[in-house]
């Protein structure tokens, strides 16, 4: 995004051909194409699920800061491009990747128990939240019902405080919100 040009024009245009799918139906995808079902497998799907977004984010925050006084004065004074890069525009661009990157955490851990869930992901053996839920609808039907109140829990109060994390990571990182 920073010197932009064609190869910035080309990567553009593939992540909002991945951003055109839904990010679920793009996870089941690439995790049905891995075949492998293990907790890699999951990793992969939710990864390059991930990447558009994050690209995005960062790219939108680099274009921002590059039109900046301060930024134009460092070309001016003849630094280098790394240079700017570095010392100018990565430190001003953290706050907002940060908040990303919390937020995201919450996205990937219910992605990761949704393609689990749905035989995606790793076997019964490794202890996996979305693979406990599996187990634990069998019994869903029956007199057990409480056995995927845990794992469901679990899920919901960890998203509820990576999201609680991030926004107030944006409260205290965003100059405009004071």
């Amino acid at each position: 995004g920073y010197a932009g040009g064609k190869v910035d024009t080309v990567l553009m245009r593939i992540v909002d051909v991945m951003l055109a799918f839904p990010s679920v139906v793009l996870a089941i995808a690439i995790a049905a194409l891995l075949d492998a079902r293990t907790v890699g497998t999951v990793i992969v799907a939710v990864a390059v699920v991930a990447v558009p977004t994050v690209a995005r984010q960062v790219r939108a925050s680099v274009l921002q800061v590059r039109g900046l006084e301060y930024v134009t004065a460092a070309r001016a004074m003849g630094f280098s491009p790394q240079r700017i890069l570095v010392r100018q525009v990565l430190p001003n661009c953290l706050a907002p990747i940060l908040v990303l990157a919390t937020l995201g955490v919450g996205h990937a851990i219910l992605a990761a128990a949704g393609l689990s869930f749905l035989g995606l992901g790793p076997e019964a053996r490794v202890a996996e939240w979305g693979v406990m839920l599996k187990d634990g609808y069998r019994y869903a039907t029956g007199r057990e019902q409480w056995v995927i109140v845990p794992p469901g829990v679990a899920i919901a109060i960890t998203v509820l405080g990576f999201n609680l994390l991030g926004d107030g990571l944006r409260r205290a990182l965003d100059p405009r919100a004071k």
